[in-house]
Formats: structure tokens, sequence, C-alpha cells
């Protein structure tokens, strides 16, 4: 069985440490950079760098959180989740290699397309199979939302950024994780710095923010500072759901955004919604072009 640069089994890629070229520059973050790059044999790929060197503590943490992707993805082979290709290091930085999803994150693609249900339904099935896939395994993503989503030019989309991911034990998390407008109640801390616990349905309320912020290209709670939305967050108080949206969508939205986690669907149960279920046109799943104005 072919073994990749990190000595992971079971992918149909091989990187061969040094024998790779970093290419265009497709994005900075707190982590690190990530390019393009292509393998000798002509493979293209993406590549994340990350320097070795002393950062300071918030250098550290970023690299612990990128080694927990790293093992959490290693693991993983499904069509939604982006896929892990193997490791490289030098003097000064950590590589890792990762497929390369062609037009980057829903969050891009929203701010320049007006997304339709005949779009946001079939990204958002593609959305539940993954998490389907990581809930059967106990992970909870913690930090669902479209700028951790990836989408390529055929409308297929991967689940991205495991780095706050974790697998739980008995239901349960003990951490806050994520970002604030896409958090569900009970992962916000108790005011006064006790502790609050949650697990998998947590993915789920992130699920109903980043359907809502497809059809809406906003974020969830826009209108508010991030500490007025912690706030409203952790009294239950959902985003506000436009009754412009379509009935199906609406609805799927209102049961990823019920307030009691146990009340909540499940990512399998969410899969037989009419919102995901209804039959498109072939030509409907795909994303739209590259270059898209806003329009109508």
């Amino acid at each position: 069985m072919p073994t990749d640069a990190a000595g992971n089994k079971g992918k149909h890629v091989i990187i061969t440490p040094g024998s790779w070229q970093k290419g265009e520059l497709l994005g900075r973050g707190s982590f690190g950079s990530v390019f393009e790059a292509i393998s000798e044999d002509g493979f293209i790929f993406a590549v994340k760098e990350v320097s070795l060197l002393d950062q300071g503590r918030a250098g550290m943490e970023s690299l612990y959180q990128l080694q927990h992707e790293i093992d959490l993805l290693s693991q993983m082979d499904h069509e939604n989740i982006v896929q892990y290709f193997g490791t490289e290091t030098d003097q000064s930085n950590l590589y890792v290699f990762l497929e390369l999803v062609s037009q980057g994150s829903l969050r891009k693609l929203c701010q320049k397309c007006t997304l339709r249900d005949s779009q946001v339904s079939p990204y958002t099935r593609q959305i539940l199979h993954g998490l389907n896939y990581l809930h059967d395994r106990k992970i909870v993503h913690r930090d669902i939302k479209c700028s951790n989503i990836l989408v390529d030019k055929h409308g297929s989309v991967k689940l991205a950024d495991f780095g706050m991911a974790k697998v739980i034990k008995l239901n349960d998390v003990n951490s806050c994780k994520g970002t604030v407008p896409w958090m569900a109640p009970e992962v916000v801390p108790y005011v006064g710095g006790g502790k609050t616990s949650y697990g998998l349905p947590a993915d789920i309320w992130s699920l109903g923010c980043t359907v809502l912020e497809m059809l809406t290209a906003k974020i969830p709670y826009h209108t508010f500072e991030w500490w007025e939305a912690l706030f409203l967050i952790k009294d239950g108080e959902p985003p506000e759901v436009p009754e412009s949206l379509s009935t199906y969508a609406q609805d799927f939205i209102w049961q990823c955004l019920e307030v009691n986690p146990d009340e909540r669907p499940t990512a399998a149960q969410l899969l037989h919604h009419p919102f995901v279920r209804k039959p498109l046109s072939h030509s409907s799943a795909f994303a739209c072009p590259y270059i898209c104005p806003k329009q109508i």
C-alpha cells in the first residue's frame, strides 16, 4: 500500500520531501501561510507553511493546534473532508501537504455570489455527510462556518480547519472553542468563569448559522459587537432568520437552532430534511463561476 510523506497508509498521493515547488500565495492566517504547490510528477496541492522559530506563547499554541489538526486529518478518509497528504520540516518551517480545493472558502464564494437554495442545498447536504462522518467517530469540529468550508469548481465541498476539533468522551467537552457568532449556547462559558459542557449537537447549531450565512452573505448576529452576541447566545437568543428565505430553508435553520442541544436533530437525521433532499438538476449543483458579481 502506498505511503505518503508522513508515513500514513491508505492515501493515493505520495509527495516526496524536498521534491516539490512552492507556488502562488493563497492566504495568510495566524498559523502561517498557505501556498499552491506542485510535486515532482506534476500533482498540484496546497501547503501550509508554519514557522518553527521562537514565536512566543501564541506561536506555540498555533503549532499545538496544527499538530492536533494533522493527527486528526491523518486518520480521516472522506470525500467531504479535506485530504491530508503528509508533512515535511526543515530548519525553520513545518510544511503540511493538503488537498487543493480550487475555489477557496464558501465565505469567499457567498461574498461574490448571491447563493440560492439550489446551490446551498447541495452544499449543506455535503457538509452534513462530512459532519456525520465526524460524529460517527465522536469528533466534534467546534468551528463550523463558511470560512472553514472549501468548495471546488464542481460544487464539491470539504470541511477544513480541524485545529479546534476534539475527540469527545461521554459526549462532553469542557473548553470554550469556536468563533462567537457561530457558537452554540452550551459552548459559551458561564458568566463568572465557570465552565459549560457540550458535545456533537454544538456543531449542528453552528451548521444552522452557516446555512444562514450562505443564504444571506452575512455573519450571524452581524448587527452586534462580538461581546453583545456572546451574551445573546448564552441567553439562548438565536440570530435573526429572515422571513424572505424559503420555508424549507427557514425550517432547516430553526431545527438546527434549537436551544436545548438534546432536542437538536443529528446530522444523520438532517440528511432527511426536505431542504437537502429536494431533487436538483445536475447543473444547479455546481458552484457559480470564480468571477461572479452579485446580481438580482
